[in-house]
């Protein structure tokens, strides 16, 4: 039973040093929340039609080639 009551207070001590960690966090406002959110799916959309636009030459190349 020595074991679990260690393993339980070894889980609060680190429980407890997480919230204190959280607390010295600056978190972002809303604001720049919705920024970078923005920035992200923008970043997304743009790699997304890179690789679709080469997709496309490619399959349009290999099919040339085959046949």
């Amino acid at each position: 039973m020595n074991k679990l009551g260690q393993f339980v207070a070894g889980i609060r001590t680190f429980l407890g040093e997480v919230q204190v960690e959280l607390k010295k966090c600056t978190w972002p406002t809303r604001p720049e929340l919705l920024e970078s959110t923005l920035v992200v799916v923008v970043a997304v959309a743009i790699l997304g039609s890179v690789v679709a636009l080469s997709d496309v030459i490619l399959n349009g190349v290999l099919r040339v080639v085959i046949r």
